[in-house]
């Protein structure tokens, strides 16, 4: 019927999507264990700029992110360095790990300088087969149906296996800052 003019179409991409999870996204420092007080306050960054581009042509579909990590700190005194870790974690179906990784991003602050900048970037692959439905589900979703056939009322959609199926195709690779159960209960609580 779509190729008539009537109904819908949606095409599945098999690259990932590309975010930032909850809470993961900035990370901040005190100066002193235990006093979390503006006074105390040492440094905070923040994950920005992400960009994504997908390479699908192949049995392997790799998925790059770039992004800038952006920091400032409140005692500008003296030349520092910090070095942060961030993971890149990539899930199937939306709760599924099939992967996780632990980079790092080395800012540098001149003496003087509250503010540092540097960029990064994270990649990953995805088996194009397992982010592709299979054969049989593909079908039973496109099937012509006609006025008066039993299934021509029901949605292959809403269908258990079937959603399940469409689930396990759909890929995410995550970036955010590697925390500290004590740096995501901060997060989670300011």
């Amino acid at each position: 019927m779509v190729d008539q003019g009537v109904g819908i179409t949606a095409v599945l991409s098999p690259c990932p999507a590309v975010g930032i999870p909850d809470y993961t996204g900035d990370v901040t420092s005190f100066r002193a264990d235990g006093d979390r007080s503006f006074a105390n306050l040492d440094m905070t960054a923040s994950i920005t700029n992400l960009r994504s581009t997908c390479d699908d042509s192949g049995e392997k579909v790799y998925t790059e992110a770039t992004f800038d990590v952006r920091a400032r700190r409140l005692d500008a005194s003296g030349a520092r360095t910090v070095t942060l870790p961030y993971f890149t974690t990539v899930l199937q179906g939306g709760s599924a790990v099939v992967a996780k990784r632990v980079g790092e991003v080395t800012l540098t602050f001149a003496d003087g300088e509250e503010r540092a900048s540097a960029s990064a970037r994270a990649g990953s692959f995805v088996d194009r087969s397992a982010a592709s439905l299979p054969e049989d589900v593909r079908e039973r979703i496109t099937r012509r149906r006609r006025p008066g056939d039993p299934e021509a009322a029901l949605d292959p959609l809403a269908a258990p296996e079937v959603r399940a199926a469409i689930a396990r195709t759909r890929f995410e690779m995550l970036i955010g800052f590697q925390l500290s159960e004590e740096q995501l209960a901060y997060n989670a609580t300011r």
